[in-house]
């Protein structure tokens, strides 16, 4: 049976086949374009969506439709992380010859993938479809855009900014296509039919994008583990234990899940988090916490996601005094009897007590052994060694040392990593990269191989193998 048949053969594949096909027809009038035309649109897209007023109204509209996070969240990642992202990328070499190796007589052409099939999640629904958009067009590709459905109004707002942009610029607005009435079915029609799925949301879609027949690159689980050890600023480091925890209400799958505080800090520490606002949950309120965050015993409640420290206390039937900005559950266990010592998406973290740097690393590889092993971890330190030694010990993607992990790991003003939402987590979280997911990874790489002028020359088998391992095994 042929292709176009079986697309036809449910009223979904249909409506997705047809899309599908505006998306390609927009890709092949920009398959040849330049590197000066390329980042004049993905220029014009950002602004669109981040001029003063319209970040405003986005960062608004954002909370209003999906009830999570807060507006001061918004209006960062809507006007602050599509700028960064977009300086992050512009002067970056995306047509034509992108990379040479001399010694290897190598060169390296980048090719479009055509159309990236791309989820966006409920969580951050008003940056991550500019932030894949761009990426997607800085390769020379297009892209549909599967919101949650939940954030299906401000995806389709954003995502016609950017359409009638492109249309000002001289380029075909379907660069850019909204699903505008969300469903499971039909996002999973669009990972069946595009060229590469860009896969960021819940566990299940991640998990369907690797299944769906279509080259994927998705997201492991987020549960950042920050070690703050005897050498660290404390000052510095509760204040910025303070902002990732509290960012958009923890909309961020890389906010602050567990604090482990060596034994020679740890009151202090404790102390400094309380005045920030951290107040401890124990006993009844725990239990009470407990059963608000997790509304079967197993699943996080979407009620209470990104949601304020009042609103989930009240939520959960307990008194929090006034000022109160996020929760910390003293913990000494993990895994599924433990349930603290997972994932939360509330401003919830748990707390956990270490003698050393090495009982640091186990319980961080312990706690993410649980959940979100290969995403990320963090480090308060002014001591190397013991950077290097977590680094080294744990199986993490991405070490933030000294920063404030939800706001660091994906990229930010003050370090070196690359822009993004799309945070690979490796073999460990069930990924094919580790990369921090940019334009990059939404390429088709052709190598040119040229001869070497002097051809290389294999050694002996002495010099090659050494005298030991053949007489070992020989």
């Amino acid at each position: 049976m042929a292709t176009a048949e079986l697309i036809a053969e449910t009223p979904v594949a249909a409506e997705v086949a047809e899309l599908v096909a505006r998306s390609r027809a927009a890709q092949a009038q920009i398959e040849n374009a330049t590197q000066e035309q390329v980042d004049t649109w993905i220029r014009g897209m950002v602004y669109a969506v981040c001029k003063p007023g319209m970040d405003e109204e986005i960062a608004r509209e954002t909370v209003e439709e999906t009830q999570l996070g807060n507006y001061e969240g918004k209006f960062k990642k809507i006007s602050v992380k599509t700028r960064a992202t977009l300086y992050d990328i512009i002067d970056d070499k995306s047509v034509g010859v992108i990379d040479e190796i001399p010694e290897r007589n190598i060169v390296k052409l980048a090719k479009p993938v055509g159309v990236i099939g791309a989820l966006s999640p409920s969580t951050n629904p008003e940056a991550t479809p500019v932030i894949k958009a761009i990426s997607a067009v800085k390769g020379r590709n297009s892209i549909i855009i599967c919101p949650h459905p939940r954030a299906k109004f401000i995806n389709a707002k954003i995502c016609n900014l950017m359409r009638d942009a492109l249309v000002k610029m001289g380029a075909p607005a379907d660069l850019v296509i909204p699903i505008e009435q969300p469903s499971v079915e039909k996002t999973n029609e669009v990972m069946k039919q595009c060229d590469r799925i860009l896969a960021t949301g819940g566990t299940p879609m991640v998990k369907a994008a690797y299944s769906s027949g279509t080259p994927a690159l998705g997201v492991g689980v987020g549960n950042a583990v920050i070690t703050v050890d005897d050498t660290a600023d404390l000052d510095d480091a509760a204040a910025k234990i303070l902002l990732s925890k509290t960012l958009d209400y923890a909309a961020s799958c890389s906010s602050d899940n567990a604090v482990i505080l060596l034994d020679a800090i740890y009151d202090t520490m404790l102390e400094k988090l309380k005045a920030k606002g951290g107040f401890i949950i124990e006993g009844e309120n725990k239990t009470k916490l407990q059963n608000a965050i997790w509304e079967d015993g197993e699943h996080i409640n979407a009620k209470v996601v990104a949601q304020s420290a009042k609103f989930i206390a009240d939520y959960a039937g307990f008194a929090i005094p006034e000022g109160t900005a996020f929760f910390i559950v003293p913990e000494t266990g993990y895994g599924p009897d433990y349930k603290f010592s997972g994932e939360k998406m509330t401003v919830t973290m748990a707390l956990y007590r270490a003698k050393d740097i090495d009982e640091a690393i186990r319980l961080t590889n312990a706690i993410q052994g649980y959940q979100g092993q290969g995403h990320s971890c963090g480090i308060y330190s002014q001591s190397d060694a013991n950077i290097m030694k977590l680094a080294e010990g744990t199986k993490t993607s991405r070490v933030m040392v000294n920063q404030p992990q939800s706001a660091s790991n994906s990229g930010n003003v003050w370090n070196g990593m690359r822009q993004t939402f799309s945070l690979g987590c490796g073999s460990w979280g069930g990924n094919g990269t580790n990369n921090n997911v940019t334009w990059r990874d939404l390429i088709n790489e052709t190598w040119v191989s040229k001869p070497l002028a002097q051809h290389k020359v294999i050694p002996s088998d002495e010099a090659l193998f050494g005298k030991d391992i053949i007489a070992l095994v020989g």
